[in-house]
């Protein structure tokens, strides 16, 4: 399974014990830029050229910061607890340094 699915899944089970009011509001927000990870790199990988695949590794790694400053926020919030945030924000580092290695490739391939 790919680190960023297994992201995603991660994000979806920390989720899961957030406060029922924030159903509509953090939760929402952070599974979405979570599975935006992912979903960006498949949409990128079936386009017809380096340039446009490189484009969806930019939007990929800006949604993975994006899940980052939700992490920050979920914790200071207290809503994740420091072994789960710590567990989440090194998946999310590794994440973001096959991105930025993919990217480079990819340049350099053009």
């Amino acid at each position: 399974m790919a680190k960023s699915t297994w992201l995603v899944l991660e994000i979806y089970r920390i989720t899961e014990k957030f406060p029922d009011r924030e159903r509509f509001g953090l939760i929402s927000q952070m599974r979405r830029s979570a599975v935006s990870v992912p979903a960006s790199i498949a949409e990128g990988f079936k386009r017809r050229s380096d340039k446009e695949f490189r484009q969806f590794i930019n939007i990929a790694s800006s949604s993975l910061e994006e899940t980052k400053y939700y992490l920050i926020l979920s914790a200071e919030l207290k809503y994740i607890n420091r072994v789960d945030y710590q567990k989440l924000l090194d998946l999310s580092d590794e994440v973001g340094k096959m991105l930025y290695s993919f990217y480079k490739k990819l340049n350099s391939e053009s």
